[in-house]
């Protein structure tokens, strides 16, 4: 899909919702929608976005050489640092001839809300549920992108887990996971990746620590992946080593099964809310649902979590194209976490997996 077929399918939300207009700052569908990556930063970036197409924009004047080269259909207010950005905003609300406007309430912050308020006298609305569409089916350049992040992450951890042993530091490990897929071509890693080693690894989100060191029968927790033009891979796998422990087994085994229950029956017209009530069903089913933490997945792309949200009580059929995480996952407090999460994507007659890693138990040393 090109900039101007993204560009239209904007304008068609905006003008279902009856909204003139939605502003936006640098992130996920600011580079969506012209292809050009910004820092979120103290300097005020505004890209606005009318009904009719029109782009409007007001831009710090250090980002003007790229900018203009980028996305010269911007009707484009510069301002620099030592006049401040207050002047800048209400020349574009007299630009823009607009009253008021929605902005993307779930990424702007508050201060450039506020200057938004005063340059167009009114306080914007939150047009975040209004733009839930526009990246919610991926085309075939986009599922391509992550294809290729998930394999530059799948082949990078191949290749760590081949230097893992007894004694090393999460953060060594992180490391060496980190190193493993710069080599192999990411621009970086996707979020702030995830290597969680024992007990440790019942914490769903923890940090790495360089005091923690892996132990002969403990889990070894990853949740990471690569980021490539943009898009994002988002995979994790849990493996042990040396041994392991019974208990640790049957935690294991179960998340496996809910895994694959949930790859098996993923298909258009599925909703998230059944999609959660079997998979989640496996595992408390199994007598573990002290043991469940998070829903059982969410749409991947540009951000690593975004729609669908694959949750109960979300009854919106699933559709061809869309991208999203298999995660189920089982968690004893200071004793084990076990996570098993594939990226799929939806197809017109079931769901194909971009994630190809092993899933059976591993044990590394």
């Amino acid at each position: 899909m090109n900039d101007h077929a993204r560009l239209s399918k904007l304008t068609g939300l905006l003008r279902d919702a009856d909204c003139p207009a939605i502003a936006f700052v640098p992130g996920p569908n600011f580079a969506y929608l012209t292809d050009v990556t910004l820092a979120l930063m103290e300097r005020p970036t505004i890209l606005i976005v009318t009904a009719a197409g029109e782009m409007h924009a007001a831009i710090p004047a250090l980002e003007r050489d790229r900018w203009t080269a980028e996305v010269p259909q911007a009707q484009t207010i510069f301002w620099q640092d030592s006049d401040g950005y207050s002047d800048a905003l209400a020349a574009l609300a007299r630009q823009t001839g607009l009253d008021g406007i929605a902005v993307e309430g779930n990424r702007m912050r508050h201060f450039e809300a506020a200057a938004l308020a005063e340059a167009f006298g009114t306080a914007p609305t939150d047009g975040t549920a209004m733009l839930a569409p526009l990246r919610l089916l991926k085309d075939a350049g986009e599922v391509a992108a992550i294809e290729t992040a998930v394999k530059i992450s799948e082949d990078a951890l191949t290749a760590t887990l081949a230097e893992i042993g007894a004694g090393m530091t999460e953060t060594e490990i992180r490391a060496k996971l980190y190193i493993a897929m710069l080599e192999r071509g990411a621009d970086g890693p996707a979020f702030d990746m995830i290597v969680l080693a024992g007990g440790a690894a019942a914490d769903c989100h923890g940090v790495p620590s360089a005091q923690r060191r892996l132990s002969r029968g403990d889990a070894l927790l990853f949740d990471f992946g690569a980021t490539l033009d943009g898009y994002s891979a988002d995979i994790t796998r849990t493996y042990f080593c040396e041994e392991i422990p019974d208990r640790h087994r049957a935690l294991y085994d179960t998340v496996m099964r809910a895994n694959e229950v949930g790859r098996e029956m993923l298909r258009p017209g599925l909703t998230p809310h059944e999609l959660d009530e079997a998979v989640q069903g496996v595992l408390r089913d199994a007598g573990f649902a002290d043991n469940i933490r998070h829903k059982v997945g969410h749409g991947l792309g540009r951000d690593i979590h975004e729609a669908p949200q694959l949750m109960i009580g979300n009854h919106q059929p699933l559709e061809a194209g869309m991208v999203l995480t298999i995660e189920p996952g089982l968690y004893d407090p200071g004793v084990i976490g076990v996570r098993i999460e594939d990226d799929m994507l939806v197809t017109e007659d079931g769901a194909r997996a971009l994630t190809s890693l092993p899933r059976g138990p591993q044990i590394l040393g």
